[in-house]
């Protein structure tokens, strides 16, 4: 299956917890790579985000070694490898200064416009990041924290495997995540993934509306439970 073949707005329909319970009924050891720290939601009002990774490990307790130029060449590299392949794609980007991390922010309202226009729909980080207020429309934040200040960071590498709060993440990874955290999604188990999403909310929603029936007794959902 092709990233093209993938129903990513039919994913995005479901938050993070149903397709881990998919996940669950289709493929048990796939749904244990979920992040599995506390992660912070900066957006809560937006949906689900679900997108291609594209990661980056920085350090944040010092600056980095290269010159200005150096740096700018840096980023066009980032630049260019962030803007290809499948979209939309989500930065991934692990602060690699534990257990110090989020003390620095590493991402802002400017880089959320940036990666934006680079076709990213959001970021997931165990690291800080600020500006939240200002960040473009639509970009979503998953991050260890929020912290005002910006000094000593520097990108070590990119385009490699990160660990952000347990979830492991490599180049094109499919990811899953809401305000309750991140979940990698394996591509070619999408339809059975969906299918059993289906079947998890109808039988969710059969509990919750028996439950809200203003008749309902102890005896009468064991009976409800029981039967079912």
């Amino acid at each position: 299956m092709t990233a093209h073949d993938i129903d990513l707005e039919a994913l995005g329909r479901y938050d993070t917890p149903t397709i881990c319970n998919a996940l669950l009924a289709v493929a048990p050891e796939a749904a244990r790579r979920s992040t599995k720290a506390t992660l912070h939601c900066a957006r809560p009002e937006l949906p689900p985000m679900v997108g291609f990774a594209r990661t980056t490990l920085y350090r944040t307790m010092e600056p980095g070694d290269l010159d200005a130029a150096q740096e700018k060449a840096q980023d066009l590299e980032w630049f260019d490898y962030v803007a290809a392949g499948p979209a939309p794609r989500i930065v991934v980007v692990q602060d690699g200064d534990t257990p110090h991390a989020a003390t620095n922010a590493l991402f802002g309202e400017v880089m959320s416009f940036m990666h934006s226009v680079l076709g990213c729909n959001g970021l997931i980080t165990n690291g800080a990041v600020r500006d939240v207020a200002g960040m473009a429309e639509g970009f979503q934040v998953l991050c260890g924290g929020i912290a005002p200040n910006r000094a000593g960071f520097h990108r070590a590498d990119f385009d490699c495997e990160v660990n952000v709060a347990g979830l492991y993440a490599r180049t094109d990874t499919l990811i899953h995540a809401d305000v309750n955290g991140a979940v990698v999604v394996p591509p070619d188990l999408v339809p059975l993934i969906l299918e059993a999403a289906a079947a998890v909310t109808s039988k969710e929603q059969a509990i919750i509306d028996f439950c809200r029936d203003p008749g309902v007794t102890a005896e009468s959902f064991k009976r409800f439970w029981r039967e079912g």
